[in-house]
């Protein structure tokens, strides 16, 4: 997902902001559709309901959530939510207006109002969010939202007549990848780099199926938010045992097409992409290694031949205590094209390679939460990338995001 929108400003002040905020709650006293999902949830999430959008860990909505009695609208409308702040440095910045040196900014002011008992469910999620990814310049939230899934980025019905057969419609969340599209969900709060191969919102219909261990979902979407609806997904999970899960996704688009847009990057719309993905959580240590191909084919109105992507991720977490985790990612990515009329996938010229490495130490008291991450990406047989002029190959960030979820 690459975003390249307007950034500013220092860093000290969401750190302070949520120090005391920690202190005041101190003095005061993917859960998702698929198996693979559900074996990468975090320990502390709530068993029952099991709310949307999907977390990774360690944060977790409250263990009891606000919740009304509508009469019609459903016996049970549950109301969460995530409001998160970031401060951010980072060396080798593009040039301003693009991006900045360092800056404060909002992550996440969203709520999510559900229903998800009965045969006839909903989920809307409105708000506005940022969307912070390793590599890529950082957009702040107000430019993101508008650019990208504007401010109901997810919402759709879903009609489940069985325990083990749903039908969903509207803005969903992708099925493709390990990570999801918000920070809060992750985690580390910044995305990595085979997450900037993938789709994260697509407008379309998902068909979900359960039996026993295995898990199935089909999709006809509009793959990268293209609104034209010619893209097919599926995922097939196979849940071992509790600890235990492996999964395999597919993506294609049926249609060459030629739009581009803040959410819709042209080549990356006309791909194909591949994941393994397989889940260990145990006690307190989990481990996500997953591995991700992606083809573009050859765009002849575009004059652009086949190029392709090959990236290994691992995500691990271990925690520490119910308030102290240490979660880390660490991810290698190549890309190949002919390097005249291939196409630079990576942003960091035709045929590059890069690799990353990210850690997250995460402090969550009930439901306020403050996170210190590093970061560290390297290119390599590269053209650039980084940098005042956009030819330096590295960047080094650091960052502190603080808030709640309710």
């Amino acid at each position: 997902m690459n975003y390249n929108l307007k950034t500013s400003m220092p860093v000290l002040a969401v750190a302070s902001l949520f120090m005391a905020s920690v202190a005041c709650a101190q003095d005061a006293t993917k859960a998702s559709d698929t198996a693979a999902a559900t074996a990468a949830a975090s320990p502390t999430a709530p068993a029952s309901p099991a709310l949307s959008p999907a977390m990774a860990g360690p944060l977790a909505y409250s263990a009891k959530p606000l919740s009304f009695d509508l009469g019609p609208l459903g016996n049970k409308v549950y109301v969460t939510g995530v409001a998160s702040g970031i401060a951010l440095a980072q060396s080798h910045a593009l040039p301003s207006p693009v991006d900045n040196k360092s800056l404060v900014d909002i992550t996440n002011g969203q709520v999510f109002i559900q229903k998800v008992d009965g045969q006839f469910q909903y989920f809307a999620q409105v708000g506005i969010y940022s969307l912070p990814s390793i590599g890529f310049a950082y957009g702040k939230a107000a430019a993101t939202t508008g650019a990208t899934y504007g401010a109901l980025p997810q919402a759709f019905l879903k009609w489940a007549p069985t325990d083990s057969f749903s039908i969903q419609v509207g803005k969903l969340p992708t099925l493709i990848g390990a990570e999801y599209t918000f920070s809060f969900e992750n985690l580390n709060v910044e995305r990595g780099l085979l997450w900037g191969q993938e789709n994260a919102v697509n407008r379309g219909v998902q068909v979900n199926y359960t039996k026993g261990p295995l898990a199935l979902s089909v999709s006809w979407n509009d793959n990268f938010y293209s609104n034209k609806f010619s893209a097919v997904s599926a995922l097939a999970a196979w849940t071992v045992n509790s600890s235990n899960s492996v999964a395999f996704v597919f993506s294609a688009n049926t249609k060459k097409t030629t739009i581009a847009t803040g959410a819709t990057p042209l080549f990356q719309n006309n791909q194909q992409t591949y994941n393994l993905i397989y889940t260990y959580n145990s006690g307190n240590v989990f481990l996500q290694p997953y591995v991700q191909y992606t083809h573009v084919p050859t765009l002849g109105a575009l004059g652009t031949t086949s190029s392709s992507t090959f990236g290994a991720a691992l995500l691990a977490k271990y925690t520490v205590d119910k308030h102290f985790s240490l979660p880390a990612r660490v991810e290698y990515i190549s890309s190949n094209g002919d390097t005249v009329t291939g196409v630079n996938l990576l942003g960091y010229g035709i045929g590059s390679k890069a690799w990353s490495f990210t850690v997250t130490p995460t402090y969550l008291f009930n439901n306020v939460f403050g996170r210190i991450e590093g970061s560290y990406v390297k290119a390599t047989s590269a053209t650039g990338g980084f940098g005042p002029l956009g030819l330096d190959t590295s960047q080094a960030r650091i960052l502190i995001e603080g808030g709640v979820v309710f």
